[in-house]
């Protein structure tokens, strides 16, 4: 097999396999710079065995064989430095393990170590933002260039990021465990607020000239089917896997041929993917069947779950996404929640009957600066009849954006009044 081959096969093996045997490094150490510093160990190694030895049969248990050899002879140095010998005798029963039967050893405890190491990156402890490069780096084994390119920052103001989230854990000794039953909840909703804010980043770009990250949403999907199968009877988790899978069913429909954004209610709805609605609509069935009738992820699925079942925008059930958003609010009140609930009533009653609703989130004042809200109000301003409000209106959004394709569609909108 040729060189370059062989280096195009190890960066498939790692990107698909590093969370793996990150999260294994970590249980064993307890340390996550050790932990990465022993993985990118275990690569050199690769670059330089196999190109001469060729790739071993099982590439995967190569690498972590390599790792955890190493990761045993750094626990003994500790141990030795710290002058407990007598403790050599209590050392984790996986270190025999390792030259036992390599294969099984690679099987042995994924899961636990994945669902340990997602609750470590995603902790509570650590800044939003932090979560998110931490766990992108960790969880998808992307680089920090990558994840820099992916949300238009500079790679050190990321390396800085996951740099402080990872002395943070260290500092508060974060334990490398899934949290006990009266943690969960909260650790998990943590976990999950993560994977959604990676999967919207991808798929309306905050910022730059992309009106969509595909390779966000595919990192988030990832995530979360692989949260999915750790936890097959969380309501939450697998609301959140439906919700996911049935707005990023809609991507190919999302951009005209320019690039340009093309909004809901006029995309080409053969070019959403009917295969992966079916998968959201499925994962929504297991959420509900397990009692996520009121669970804000569910909701929100269950909302996109009927724009799905629509093949016709005109057959789109606004009356009753309506009362979907009415439940949301009560269970997560939230203005940008109301400011949805606004456009499905006046999609099901009308314009004026939604008004109201739209004066007192101006009043609220919280949306102020929020792009949407002055993209509602002018598409509620343009069917009232009251062009030149709307021009200014869909301005003020344009002015708000800072998405180059998001911008344009709002100033042509403008352009039209």
């Amino acid at each position: 097999m040729e060189t370059h081959e062989i280096r195009r096969r190890l960066d498939t093996v790692w990107r698909m396999e590093s969370p793996r045997l990150i999260a294994r490094l970590a249980r064993m150490l307890g340390d996550l710079d050790s932990a990465e510093e022993l993985a990118q160990d275990a690569l050199v190694a690769a670059l330089e065995h196999w190109p001469r030895h060729g790739v071993p049969d099982n590439p995967a248990a190569w690498l972590t064989t390599t790792a955890q050899r190493r990761a045993i002879d750094l626990l003994r140095q500790r141990r030795l430095h710290a002058g407990k010998h007598a403790a050599m005798a209590q050392e984790p029963d996986h270190q025999g393990s390792v030259v036992r039967d390599h294969e099984r050893e690679v099987e042995d405890d994924i899961g636990d170590d994945l669902l340990r190491l997602l609750f470590v990156a995603c902790h509570p402890v650590l800044p939003a933002d932090a979560r998110v490069a931490l766990t992108l780096r960790l969880l998808c084994g992307l680089s920090t260039a990558e994840i820099a390119r992916a949300f238009l920052l500079p790679e050190a103001t990321i390396a800085q990021r996951i740099v402080r989230a990872k002395r943070t854990l260290a500092e508060r000794g974060v334990a490398f465990e899934v949290p006990r039953r009266q943690a969960l909840p909260p650790r998990l909703r943590s976990v999950l607020e993560v994977v959604y804010l990676v999967f919207n980043e991808g798929y309306a770009a905050s910022n730059g000239e992309d009106w969509m990250r595909p390779a966000l949403c595919e990192e988030a999907l990832r995530l979360g089917r692989v949260l999915a199968g750790l936890m097959p009877v969380s309501a939450p988790v697998l609301g959140l896997l439906a919700l996911m899978e049935l707005q990023a069913s809609r991507m190919n429909a999302r951009t005209g041929a320019d690039g340009g954004a093309v909004l809901l209610m006029e995309q080409d709805r053969s070019r959403w993917d009917w295969l992966q609605i079916g998968r959201g609509q499925l994962a929504l069935e297991k959420a509900l069947a397990l009692g996520g009738d009121d669970d804000a992820y569910v909701l929100q699925a269950a909302i996109a779950e009927c724009h799905a079942r629509a093949r016709r925008a005109a057959q789109t059930d606004w009356s009753r996404i309506a009362q979907l958003y009415a439940r949301l609010m009560a269970v997560m009140p939230s203005p940008v929640i109301e400011l949805n609930r606004t456009v499905a009533v006046a999609r099901a009653q009308g314009a004026q009957a939604a008004w109201p609703l739209l004066e007192a989130l101006q009043e609220d004042g919280r949306l102020d600066g929020y792009a949407p809200l002055h993209a509602v109000r002018g598409d509620l301003l343009e069917q009232l009849g009251r062009r030149g409000e709307a021009r200014a209106a869909f301005e003020r959004a344009a002015g708000l954006s800072g998405n180059g394709r998001e911008r344009a569609a709002l100033l042509a909108r403008a352009g039209k009044m």
